[in-house]
């Protein structure tokens, strides 16, 4: 009987320490995608009349978009980014339950795009399949690019991001704020590369945030399909001065969440502060590819306006 009771009390004291040291899973929500922009009224002019998104105050001072369940936040500055395509955020995109006749209308309303109209219903491998899924790339006033394609939705869907590594990047966001993968990334094959009209879209990774897809396509893409932009480079500009400055996530105890990314090694670019005109704290970490998120305490609604 002391046997047994020793064993339980060890096993006890052995799970106790493991569960100090493994650390709480993070709540983490998507906040919103902060970009630079020379007028931040014509910006939120543009977006709102182009896809389904509203207008909105973020701290009820900063002319803002409210996109169903996040924000789209503007940062103004005196000339517009380039489009070079040099850093690790590639795009944002919108849905569309019929991409013929939204580009249509996008063509009437006299929309600026940076790729037309394209069937692609054969990237799956059926190299018999149209007219099934659609895309086109509309470019924003400052450089942004802004996906439409084919969805059973027309709102705010997805980002689509570069990297390096993408399945050690889809990794780096499951350690780090606990999205949750897809077992396929285990697989010896999801390091293979893939092939698509001759530009290279494998490896890759995809997983949801709320209702955000992240997708992450592999360098070698834009070495190809943006060639002119990457002679005489081989890796990624931070994203911060890009159309797309950064990305925002949200965690309920912003000094907790810091502490462990500390500990787990992440580089901290900036410590808390608090937003200017609001009580709302963030601090700024760097990811991979030199992707740089902001974190903020709270999550994303249209009442967080203070």
């Amino acid at each position: 009987m002391k046997i047994l009771f020793s064993l339980a009390l060890l096993c006890l004291v052995a799970f106790t320490v493991l569960a100090q040291e493994k650390p709480p899973e993070l709540k983490v929500h998507f906040h919103h995608v902060h970009l630079n922009v020379t007028d931040p009224k014509a910006s939120a002019d543009f977006y709102t009349s182009k896809f389904d998104c509203e207008k909105a105050q973020f701290a009820d001072k900063q002319q803002a978009v409210w996109a169903q369940k996040s924000w789209l936040l503007f940062n103004q500055v005196k000339k517009s980014p380039q489009l070079d395509l040099t850093s690790a955020i590639w795009h944002i995109g919108w849905g569309a339950e019929n991409m013929k006749e939204t580009y249509a209308k996008q063509q009437a309303m006299g929309t600026k795009f940076f790729e037309p109209l394209r069937d692609i219903s054969d990237i799956g491998g059926n190299t018999g399949a149209k007219d099934l899924f659609f895309y086109c790339y509309v470019q924003s006033p400052d450089n942004a690019l802004i996906e439409l394609n084919t969805a059973r939705h027309h709102n705010f869907g997805h980002m689509h991001l570069f990297s390096a590594d993408p399945v050690s990047a889809a990794e780096w966001w499951g350690k780090h704020f606990g999205v949750r993968l897809s077992p396929n990334l285990k697989s010896p094959n999801a390091r293979k590369p893939r092939m698509y009209r001759d530009v290279p879209i494998g490896p890759s990774a995809s997983f949801m945030m709320d209702n955000v897809n992240i997708i992450i396509y592999p360098i070698e893409y834009p070495k190809k399909a943006y060639a002119d932009r990457w002679q005489n480079r081989s890796t990624f500009d931070s994203t911060k001065g890009k159309a797309v400055d950064h990305i925002a996530l949200s965690v309920d105890n912003l000094a907790d969440t810091l502490k462990q990314l500390k500990a787990d090694g992440v580089k901290i670019m900036q410590g808390i502060k608090t937003i200017k005109g609001t009580k709302i704290k963030s601090a700024f970490i760097e990811g991979p590819d030199n992707i740089l998120f902001e974190l903020v305490e709270g999550h994303a609604n249209k009442e967080q306006m203070k």
